[in-house]
Formats: C-alpha cells, sequence, structure tokens
C-alpha cells in the first residue's frame, strides 16, 4: 500500500470571505473520488486545521499500489477536480508519498 499525503495553502486572494467555501469544495470533489478512481483505499481530506497551521488544507489518502497512485494522478475525475476544485486556489502545495 502507498500513502499520498498533500497539503496546501489558499492563496492570500481567496483567504477572506470565501475561504471556507473554497475548502469545503476542495474537500468535497477529492474525497467523491473515492468510487470514482480505481485503486483508492481510503480518501480523507482535513481543512480544519488548528491555528499553529502553516497550511490550510491537507489530502490524506491510501492507495492499493505505486501503480494505482500513477493512474489515480491522471484518472480524468482526479484530474478535473484537481483543475477545477484545487488548483485555481491553491498557492504551495507539499507532497509525501510512501509505502506502508
Amino acid at each position: 500500500m502507498v500513502k499520498h499525503v498533500i497539503l496546501w495553502t489558499i492563496k492570500e486572494e481567496y483567504k477572506g470571505d470565501k475561504l471556507d467555501e473554497i475548502k469545503a469544495g476542495i474537500k468535497e470533489g477529492l474525497e467523491g473520488l473515492k468510487d470514482l478512481v480505481p485503486g483508492i483505499i481510503e480518501i480523507k481530506v482535513n481543512i480544519n486545521g488548528l491555528a499553529s497551521s502553516n497550511a490550510d488544507v491537507m489530502l490524506d489518502s491510501t492507495f492499493e499500489s505505486v501503480e494505482a497512485l500513477k493512474a489515480y494522478a491522471v484518472n480524468p475525475n482526479h484530474v478535473a477536480v484537481a483543475d477545477g476544485k484545487v488548483r485555481p486556489y491553491t498557492a504551495t502545495r507539499s507532497c509525501l508519498d510512501y509505502e506502508i
């Protein structure tokens, strides 16, 4: 199995009134991929970090294999969520993938 963990910060221009809506959209979009993308074992998005955090959104996902993770990256359902709900609003992205 493979863990795929990503931390994002939201662009400053979106940290006003729409921040909660944007984070909720990211969560809904990514967690909605569970039954659409083969190879996902678990996918959770945390949007309620403590004030001490220096990231706004965390993706914590588990895949069957490295090959499943690679297929997820190019799956049209994932690409649509990434292009529509994540990339337009995020300033930075940190990723850690590891085998478990």
